[in-house]
């Protein structure tokens, strides 16, 4: 048996709609009131209704107990999604999210999330790496996994960037997730892949800018370290959070226990983060997520 078909996955006919909109009256009640008059059962629903931003979101997870396309499902669902001024997706429950790495000089996070893919732990399906330097060429390779070395100078810079594009193009890439990739990326990039491209970073930020943040921080005495994963804007690292994760240190953790510490928790934070995003668990909400978790 295939490592492929050993892996859980959700039954046949089983979808996920994903919705927000202006917060009005009737919103839940139409979402289920469809669902029932086209035969479809509710397995899980949730929802928020954010004062602040006057915005409401929902995630339901349904199955369909008669044959049905995801396509009909759309076409049905969208008188209700123009009259509420929805931005909506309905997608198969079962759908694997393809998802492209970027790393450059640290592989913590690119093994953690190759090895969670391939077994499971993560409903994606790699594409392929992409790195601006050939040191884990023979790693991706072990996975199978197709490695891209795109060298990027600041004169190469706009070059190296359309070659990435015509990469999320050719290989269909829902989602690009930079696993270390020690590269800012412009403006432009970041607006023509708005809400795909999800960073790790250590949680120093911004106290601790700049080279060896974890040697900064056992310098100031810190107490905890941790990790943010977040989308990906023209702000450097100052996009919509999506998920962070702490650890407790004290003042006898040495400076390469704080590195290997925080390696740990940039690994958990990082795949958090991506497979809420796989299982369309987050709504962006301007500067903020929601997430259905």
């Amino acid at each position: 048996m295939s490592e492929q078909s050993t892996r859980a996955a959700a039954p046949a006919g089983q979808y996920v709609l994903t919705l927000s909109c202006p917060d009005k009256q009737g919103i839940v009640h139409a979402v289920s009131s469809y669902l029932f008059m086209t035969g479809c059962n509710i397995e899980d629903s949730q929802q928020f209704g954010d004062h602040d931003t006057g915005l409401f979101f929902m995630r339901v997870h349904f199955s369909a107990e008669a044959p049905v396309t995801v396509e009909k499902l759309r076409a049905s669902f969208a008188a209700i999604g123009d009259s509420f001024q929805m931005d909506w997706r309905i997608n198969r429950a079962d759908e694997r999210t393809r998802i492209l790495l970027m790393v450059s000089k640290f592989g913590h996070c690119l093994n953690d999330l190759l090895f969670r893919a391939r077994t499971g732990a993560l409903p994606v399906e790699i594409a392929g790496v992409v790195s601006n330097h050939t040191d884990f060429a023979e790693l991706v390779a072990s996975y199978n996994v197709p490695f891209h070395h795109i060298p990027v100078t600041r004169d190469t810079k706009p070059e190296a960037e359309a070659r990435l594009l015509e990469i999320v193009r050719e290989d269909e890439v829902e989602l690009v997730v930079l696993a270390r990739y020690m590269q800012v990326l412009s403006d432009d990039l970041c607006k023509q892949l708005s809400g795909r491209i999800i960073n790790i970073h250590h949680s120093f930020l911004p106290s601790f800018k700049g080279a060896k943040p974890y040697h900064q921080a056992h310098a100031r005495g810190v107490k905890l370290i941790g990790a943010t994963a977040h989308y990906v804007t023209a702000d450097l690292d100052e996009g919509p959070i999506i998920e962070q994760e702490v650890e407790r240190v004290s003042h006898d953790v040495t400076p390469d226990q704080l590195v290997a510490i925080g390696r740990d928790v940039e690994c958990q934070a990082l795949a958090r983060a991506v497979k809420w995003h796989a299982e369309r668990r987050i709504l962006l909400n301007g500067r903020r997520t929601v997430v259905f978790a």
